[in-house]
């Protein structure tokens, strides 16, 4: 709907401070057949509004952002009004109750906010339309509009995983391709959506950290930052589990912590916040970044988990310690190759993590 200049720079300026080979790897991250249940039904709009008010049908709290216009919003109201047809939205049903918004949040929200009569903190009046809607909200339309409006008919798909019931690789499936965002939602974005809870909360929780922001720099809008904590404590807890492709490992590793404990939570706040206290400590530079100016993904995983173990073992672990670890591995031929290629490969992820830990005992 809209040309986002500013958007397409801040996605450039994320590509650009985090050097990541993982965001190349388009494969899928289903490895096996799902069996899903699929119906289609017809939804008038007034049913829509009043589900999205009491959250029968939900957008995640970290769903990208509302993007349209008021002119963007205006046309697909208008639309409705003259009895066009629009696009389908898609649900996955989560419980008999609650149905997760895949795909349409902005053609939903977009009706919310009619209906409430806000957008943008001012009252929602039609605009851009040469119809005779122009400059009415809600409430000014007349009642056999109000009528029209209320009974038009916006179709929606709800499906359902059945299998396998471990796992939400369909609906990551079915958002990555689906989803008609202007812009593609990158893979953390997605699992923001589906696998939200209160890890999730977490993770955007943890990314205010100070030193971490010091470390990545300002917000990722693409939630890169908040995927690198994730890929730490994935990593961390579930090395031995590792298989390619990345971005699968992640999806199955959250979607299984969706509501840890809270003595969970608790642990896996202290362990960030403390290890990086000490990288902290150990630094005056931003690290990770060997070379030039981007971030580089794989050394920060297998550096971060080893000095995270290591503080264990260790709690009074010297900065000396840390930086001369940090030093072998900058001057170690075989880690810098496993950072700087194929860095998704089973084999490089093990050697790694292995060479990183070795670091702190040579």
């Amino acid at each position: 709907m809209r040309n986002d200049k500013a958007a397409l720079e801040e996605e450039l300026e994320d590509i650009s401070n985090v050097e990541d080979e993982q965001e190349y790897d388009d494969a899928s991250i289903a490895s096996d057949l799902f069996t899903i249940s699929s119906f289609g039904v017809d939804l008038d709009v007034e049913a829509l509004v009043k589900r999205l008010k009491n959250d029968t049908y939900h957008v995640p709290d970290f769903q990208r952002q509302y993007v349209w216009s008021q002119n963007d919003a205006s046309k697909f109201i208008e639309s409705l009004l003259l009895g066009l047809p629009v696009p389908g939205i898609f649900l996955y049903k989560e419980s008999d109750a609650r149905h997760l918004v895949i795909d349409g949040q902005q053609r939903l929200k977009s009706l919310r906010k009619y209906y409430n009569g806000i957008f943008k903190e001012k009252k929602f009046r039609l605009t851009g339309l040469q119809s005779k809607w122009n400059g009415k909200s809600y409430e000014e339309l007349d009642e056999d509009d109000q009528n029209r409006l209320d009974l038009a008919v916006v179709h929606a798909t709800i499906f359902k995983q059945d299998t396998p019931s471990d796992n939400m690789d369909s609906v990551y499936e079915v958002f990555e391709r689906i989803n008609t965002g202007g812009m593609k939602l990158s893979p953390q974005e997605i699992r923001s959506c589906v696998a939200h809870g209160e890890f999730n909360t977490l993770l955007f929780e943890l990314n205010e950290n100070h030193i971490w922001r010091f470390i990545f720099g300002k917000n990722s809008t693409r939630l890169k930052d908040v995927e690198l904590i994730l890929r730490f404590f994935a990593f961390d807890e579930n090395r031995g589990n590792y298989q390619r492709p990345m971005k699968k490992f992640l999806t199955d590793f959250m979607t299984e912590n969706r509501n840890p404990s809270e003595d969970l939570k608790t642990k896996r706040a202290a362990t960030w916040a403390t290890t990086l206290q000490v990288l902290s400590e150990s630094f005056p530079f931003r690290p990770f970044r060997p070379g030039g100016r981007a971030l580089n993904a794989a050394f920060f995983d297998s550096f971060m988990v080893a000095l995270a173990q290591e503080l264990e073992k260790n709690p009074n672990i010297q900065t000396s310690t840390v930086a001369a670890a940090y030093k072998r591995l900058l001057e170690n031929d075989s880690f810098m190759k496993y950072i700087s290629s194929s860095t998704a490969d089973d084999e490089n992820v093990k050697n790694r993590f292995q060479l990183a830990a070795a670091s702190f005992t040579s």
